[in-house]
């Protein structure tokens, strides 16, 4: 299988980063001294890894499609599909009573407008979510953060601000509970080590089962 270089982005990095995108783009990370030659023999190396992530990706099923804002189409909301309407009159741009409505206005910028709707719901709902564990498992932390984050559903900074992808609201409150839980921990906890998935399983006995949903659905929680 031939491997095709997509992108290259050279920035002040050490080393060398593969990245495969949710469309099975490769995407390189490089620093900026590097040569092609070392690049091409990075890739080499790691052929058999690129090859089976983009498989991977490739047999997703269902696969994402990008969103195109018209009516009946459907927007993920806590796990659950709801359909989009287009009206001509209501007092904001975005609505939701049992299903999404868009002000024909707000089209050019429909994108940007259901963003800014997630990322208030997501505001909201993971703050409550995550006041409930901290008080459950007796953790503390600074401040919640929702960030733009493609990759990372969430992280946890060394002074306790906890950070979370506005994407997470599209999942089920159960999947948003993991990584909650799972930041949380990680106030005690630093990495993953083996007491970091004890703390984690005292809360969420049956983690594992919602971290596997993120890894199999993770790809469809976007615009």
């Amino acid at each position: 299988m031939e491997i095709t270089i997509e992108k290259i982005i050279r920035s002040n990095r050490k080393t060398v980063a593969l990245q495969i995108t949710d469309d099975a783009t490769l995407i390189i990370r490089a620093p900026y001294n590097i040569s092609d030659e070392t690049i091409m023999h990075v890739i080499s190396k790691h052929k058999n890894w690129i090859i089976k992530k983009k498989m991977e990706v490739e047999a997703r099923n269902p696969k994402f499609t990008p969103k195109e804002f018209v009516n009946g189409e459907g927007f993920l909301y806590l796990g659950r599909s709801y359909k989009l309407t287009i009206v001509d009159n209501q007092d904001v741009p975005l609505k939701f009573d049992r299903g999404f409505y868009l002000l024909r206005d707000a089209l050019p910028k429909a994108r940007e407008v259901f963003i800014e709707w997630y990322k208030e719901k997501a505001y909201e709902k993971i703050s409550e979510r995550v006041e409930k564990y901290a008080k459950d498992g007796g953790f503390k932390y600074k401040k919640i953060n929702i960030t733009n984050a493609n990759k990372r559903w969430g992280s946890c900074s060394p002074n306790g601000i906890l950070n979370f992808s506005w994407r997470l609201v599209m999942a089920p409150l159960s999947v948003i509970d993991y990584v909650v839980i799972h930041e949380l921990v990680h106030t005690e906890e630093k990495n993953h080590s083996k007491n970091f998935w004890i703390k984690v399983k005292v809360l969420m006995p049956n983690f594992e089962k919602y971290a596997d949903w993120l890894k199999r659905n993770g790809h469809l929680l976007r615009l």
